[in-house]
């Protein structure tokens, strides 16, 4: 049936939301498909922010990046990257035109919620042996009770050996937990807000019940058969806790989700997923007219802070070392450059989820399968603490996306005053760089088992790619 003028002119006028799955070719599937594995191959390799630049780094050396500080002059196309203290990674290719013209910067971060240990963790309680941790991040303290647990991290022995663990990832290693209160006791503990049912100090680690093996009447003989299992293993003492970083994290691996395998189920995805997506489009990239750039911080769940936070002037360093091996540095140039340079603050965003229809404006809402989110501001409230990019700006990432075929949506997060979020994008702002966030929406954020899109993760991919190439 031949369309009317008032259907001509809706479909000329409306903005429809769309599921990318129905239009794509089986081909198209196959490469969405093909490229999720290799980021869930990522994610279960990579569950801390030094097992993120480990893995990266190993990528880059790959793909024919050299570490900035091994270089004495740059040139168009030469491709370095930079490691600040093994949690954060800076990567660039070199473009072709004078780089006080400004760089095309993605920015993503690779901490994520987890478990800490607290400096003196391991205590015994009536013959169970546990640690004390000390939770980083926003989480929802009562999903992380009654999970399988791995343990990953360093510790800096007193004669400065580094030792790394971790444990819990290979079939067949053990695995750690936390665990809850019985349903047929916990009368007073239902009474409770959520919130408070699990209290900080209850995400205590059971990490063994064997007494050590002696007939001499002593104390905590649990906690010392730990410790001498510990020491006999890595040939650490109690007090070496104190110079370490451990993490408990999910030891769970990432899974295809649904019948149709269109999700994915994992930890971490917050904000590894535009980690991995920014990290791989900057390898497509070989000879840009603009300097490419992809930034991947540390410490954003926890404000950005420390000097492998965005907060830090570590990037402002590596910036000037871009500039001083190509133009050559001075007073005032990398003002102007950050000033000139465009920037996509790649974060995860909350998708929509038909369980809780109630904190969603639906209308201004993030949907799984419908591409890649674009937000004008985050913040809460009156938009307090926000990024708030501007409508050029917004136009030109609009334009260009629309331009080279990806998926996107523009949305909030949430209803006015329900809640809110933030990400790196003010601190770049604040240099004076057009910036705007541009991420994966993501169901069950900030949980040990986060879920997206393969149809959403594929289209940030192509996002951060044509980003980084345009003029």
């Amino acid at each position: 049936m031949e369309k009317t003028q008032t259907q001509i002119l809706k479909e000329k006028l409306f903005r429809p939301k769309k599921n990318g799955w129905e239009s794509l070719k089986e081909n198209e599937k196959k490469d969405i498909f093909s490229y999720a594995q290799g980021y869930m191959d990522f994610i279960n390799e990579a569950k801390t922010e030094r097992e993120c630049v480990k893995a990266i780094t190993e990528i880059l050396d790959k793909h024919g990046f050299t570490n900035i500080e091994n270089t004495a002059n740059l040139k168009a196309g030469d491709k370095v990257y930079y490691i600040n203290r093994y949690k954060n990674v800076y990567a660039a290719v070199i473009g072709s035109n004078d780089l006080s013209n400004g760089f095309n910067i993605v920015g993503a971060h690779i901490d994520s919620p987890r478990l800490d240990l607290k400096p003196n963790p391991l205590y015994e309680d009536n013959e169970l042996a546990l640690l004390k941790t000390h939770y980083y991040g926003g989480i929802k303290k009562y999903q992380w009770v009654n999970i399988p647990l791995s343990m990953h991290g360093v510790i800096m022995k007193k004669n400065n050996e580094k030792i790394e663990i971790n444990i819990g990832e290979k079939e067949g290693e053990p695995i750690f937990t936390i665990a809850d209160l019985l349903p047929h006791l916990s009368s007073q503990q239902e009474k409770k807000k959520l919130n408070e049912a699990i209290a900080g100090e209850d995400l205590n680690i059971l990490v063994g019940s064997i007494p050590f093996d002696t007939d001499e009447d002593i104390t905590d003989k649990v906690k010392l058969n730990i410790l001498n299992l510990l020491n006999q293993k890595y040939g650490i003492v109690e007090r070496d806790f104190v110079s370490s970083e451990i993490e408990f994290v999910p030891a769970m691996k990432a899974s295809s989700l649904g019948f149709d395998e269109s999700l994915v189920a994992g930890y971490g995805q917050d904000d590894r997923v535009c980690a991995y997506t920014s990290l791989t489009a900057l390898l497509e990239v070989k000879n840009p007219t603009r300097t490419a750039i992809c930034l991947l911080a540390d410490k954003e769940e926890i404000g950005s802070m420390g000097n492998t936070g965005m907060s830090s002037r570590v990037f402002e360093y590596f910036l000037n070392e871009l500039l001083n091996k190509t133009i050559g540095n001075k007073p005032g140039l990398l003002d102007s450059c950050l000033k000139s340079s465009r920037v996509l603050s790649a974060d995860v965003t909350a998708g929509y989820n038909p369980n809780f229809p109630s904190i969603y404006e639906k209308n201004n809402e993030s949907y799984i399968g419908h591409g890649i989110s674009v937000i004008k501001y985050t913040g809460s409230a009156s938009k307090g603490g926000a990024s708030d990019a501007n409508a050029e700006f917004v136009g030109y990432v609009r334009n260009l996306f629309e331009k080279n075929g990806v998926a996107y949506q523009n949305s909030e997060m949430g209803k006015i005053g329900i809640g809110g979020g933030g990400t790196i994008a003010y601190i770049l702002a604040d240099r004076g760089s057009d910036v705007i966030d541009c991420g994966v929406p993501v169901l069950s954020m900030h949980s040990p088992y986060e879920i997206t899109s393969k149809f959403d993760i594929y289209n940030a991919y192509k996002a951060y790619e044509v980003f980084y190439k345009d003029e």
